[in-house]
């Protein structure tokens, strides 16, 4: 399988502000890892899918109310029964990403355990080799 991007937009509102009238930190994990399991459920079964691990969200820049986060996730790894998701967050009229972090998730069967998914990724670009590396270095 050959790693897409999946996109996720939302717009950012008042519910959705910390005390400093900035996007609160815990709204933005949640819109992460729904990014990243877009991603992963585009390859397995989102029934058999769940989140082991969030290695990390670095923001750069707050994020105010009535602006666009626009998501991109794609999958980067493929270990035995794991996926590592890749996410990144722009701004409607930003180029640079003010968030950035990597999901892994496990592939479980119906009693609950890790099963293998049988998923090999296809790496032909620099970016994804350079992502593959970088998601092999947290696992």
């Amino acid at each position: 399988m050959h790693p897409q991007y999946f996109h996720y937009d939302r717009l950012v509102k008042s519910e959705d502000l910390n005390h400093h009238g900035t996007l609160f930190a815990g709204r933005s994990a949640e819109w992460f890892i729904e990014a990243g399991f877009i991603a992963a459920a585009s390859a397995l079964p989102a029934q058999n899918i769940v989140c082991l691990k969030v290695h990390g969200l670095t923001f750069t820049h707050p994020i105010n109310a009535g602006e666009i986060a626009c998501f991109e996730s794609k999958i980067v790894h493929a270990g035995r029964s794991s996926l590592t998701v890749f996410v990144s967050l722009k701004l409607q009229e930003r180029d640079e990403p003010i968030l950035t972090g990597f999901i892994t998730f496990v592939h479980i069967n119906e009693s609950g355990k890790a099963e293998p998914h049988g998923l090999k990724l296809e790496l032909t670009s620099e970016e994804d080799l350079r992502l593959n590396k970088q998601a092999q270095a947290l696992n």
